[in-house]
């Protein structure tokens, strides 16, 4: 094996990761981001997390993404440790697929009708039909089945790549004899974990060793060694994933490797003190890409098998190498906004929709208790106003960043206008808190310094705050349902606050200017009227984008002069039905 050699393999081994990763991708682009809001959703039993964990790595073609998935389902509380030992079990088995499709690089016929369907012809046309629908296709979709098509041929031209550049090594005496060593299990296991562990990838150095079976000089004593090791090193990147990770999430992360690890030293002992005993015959066998891709299934369905009725042996030893309670992190607003599901926009999305709901019902709760405080003030009532607006804040951080990383991605229409949506009224949510923390600094005022305001102006904010809590309280009731038709019913409301504090104002002037309010009463009664009529503005801030992103555009100021025209029966009506509800006696 001379230089030119090992570049041809070298180069093989960069198209082999290469078409892996991009037949992978575009794997998950055509599920339409589907497969892995399924694994989290239906997991619940062991049995189905293992086929679960099973199909979704054959379709993705990585164990270690569905693994690294997984710890961030447990990491942000979706899943527990227990429920994901299932799924990566079933990783560990779904990644023996990639064998069998490596073994299409080698099929070879003879005769011209046979040639015709040999493997190069047959990875040519796939590449031809790939390159011209990823280069010409309009449809996102079918640009996707063009990536699959590249990224198979990629993969299969890389293997015959690496079985060229290692034809010769068969007659070369100091291969035979490296390979005599590998029959040793534990030489074999060490190189095979450190091998796989250095290419990051189970299937890539699966892929290596089938191309070496092709030399003939690779028996079954020598491969199941390797394909062990292998089993143990592809563990190596998953371990990556519990940097961040919660008390939990590294537990996770641990899984991996402790579940083959103890499978495969299981397995060892049980096969190779049966072989002292019995002397297996097939021991010198020389194995080719067929049986090798057929020892590695058995290999991780026996290891799935054996370890399924131990998933609680696998939590225990996890828990004792990370000992610890409950993690406190459970309590960060940000815990659904896992980073590693960034790279699955459906999951990515649905943690972010059920945390801005979290948000939406936090800003609801301040703004409560924040008009409910100019009646009955307390310390206790204004510390939860004010721990609640921090909160909100925090998710105002978390969610922004979040959503704008996830923009980077690719994401089909419907996910493009609910980010849309999520960063349109992630300020206004914000902006409601930070009135109700307004809002709670005005009634801490009026009671510090004993201020009251008169009959009428009590009873016109009392009418006020009704009308305020009203109109936040449907606002998020309409965010968290998506409900449209509630939605509808915000404008009209919040158009009656506007005038509704117009007049207050109006009418807190004439009782200053006839004496029965003070200038000072005056300060902080403006002040309240403002911040609520600013909250009634940010719940229609909300409703808009939620109705016109609905509609696939964003144009709120369209949307709001024309509202009056379009629907004004609707409008005048609903409008007229809050005139009565929230009527102010005329002094």
């Amino acid at each position: 094996m001379n230089i030119s050699d090992v570049i041809a393999l070298l180069s093989g081994i960069a198209l082999f990761l290469f078409g892996m990763s991009l037949m992978g991708d575009g794997l998950k682009s055509v599920s339409g981001n589907k497969l892995e809001p399924i694994l989290y959703r239906l997991s619940n039993t062991l049995p189905r997390g293992v086929l679960l964990g099973t199909g979704v790595t054959a379709m993705i073609q990585s164990s270690c993404a569905t693994a690294v998935m997984t710890v961030g389902f447990v990491n942000s509380g979706m899943m527990k440790v227990r429920q994901a030992i299932s799924v990566i079990l079933g990783a560990i088995l779904g990644t023996s697929i990639t064998g069998w499709v490596i073994c299409l690089s080698y099929l070879e016929g003879a005769g011209s009708m046979a040639e015709l369907a040999s493997t190069a012809t047959l990875t040519g046309l796939v590449a031809v039909v790939g390159i011209s629908l990823r280069m010409f296709a309009k449809k996102p979709a079918a640009r996707h089945v063009g990536d699959i098509m590249m990224g198979f041929s990629v993969l299969m031209f890389g293997m015959s790549a690496m079985s060229g550049s290692v034809r010769g090594l068969g007659d070369a005496p100091w291969f035979r004899t490296m390979l005599t060593g590998m029959s040793h299990p534990l030489a074999g296991i060490l190189v095979g974990a450190l091998f796989t562990a250095l290419l990051q990838s189970a299937s890539a150095a699966v892929g290596i060793v089938q191309a070496l079976s092709m030399t003939g000089a690779i028996t079954f004593s020598a491969a199941l060694p390797l394909l062990m090791g292998i089993a143990v090193g592809a563990s190596a990147p998953v371990l990556f994933s519990a940097i961040g990770a919660n008390l939990d999430g590294r537990r996770t992360a641990l899984v991996y490797p402790v579940a083959t690890g103890f499978g495969v030293l299981l397995t060892a002992v049980v096969f190779y003190i049966a072989n002292a005993t019995v002397h297996f015959s097939f021991m010198d066998t020389v194995m080719n890409p067929y049986s090798m891709a057929l020892v590695n299934t058995v290999l991780r369905l026996i290891i799935t098998i054996v370890l399924l009725p131990m998933t609680g042996v696998i939590e225990t030893i996890s828990r004792l190498l990370i000992p610890g309670g409950k993690s406190d992190e459970e309590t960060d607003p940000g815990i659904r906004l896992e980073e590693r599901f960034i790279a699955y926009p459906a999951l990515a999305i649905e943690q972010s929709r059920l945390t801005i709901n979290e948000m939406a019902e936090n800003a609801e709760k301040a703004i409560i208790q924040g008009l409910n405080l100019l009646s009955d003030y307390s310390d206790a009532g204004f510390a939860e106003v004010k721990k609640l607006e921090n909160i909100v804040d925090k998710y105002e951080d978390s969610l922004g960043t979040y959503l704008v990383k996830l923009t980077g991605r690719e994401m089909t229409k419907r996910q493009n206008d609910d980010v849309s949506e999520y960063l349109h009224t992630l300020s206004d949510f914000e902006r409601i808190s930070d009135h109700a923390l307004n809002l709670a600094g005005s009634a801490q005022e009026l009671k510090e310094k004993g201020v009251s305001f008169s009959a009428a102006a009590a009873h016109e904010l009392d009418v006020l705050c009704a009308a305020v809590s009203q109109v936040v309280s449907m606002t998020a009731t309409a965010f968290r349902d998506r409900d449209l038709a509630l939605a509808g019913r915000v404008e009209p409301l919040e158009a009656f606050i506007d005038d509704l504090c117009d007049r207050i104002k109006l009418n807190h002037v004439e009782r200053l200017q006839r004496g029965l309010c003070t200038i000072h009463q005056g300060f902080v009664f403006n002040d309240i009227v403002t911040n609520c009529e600013r909250v009634s503005d940010h719940c229609s801030n909300i409703a808009v984008a939620m109705i016109e992103l609905s509609g696939d555009e964003f144009q709120t100021h369209e949307y709001l002069n024309t509202l009056r025209e379009t629907e004004s029966d609707r409008f005048k009506e609903a409008y007229e039905e809050y005139s009565k509800h929230f009527a102010i006696d005329k002094e």
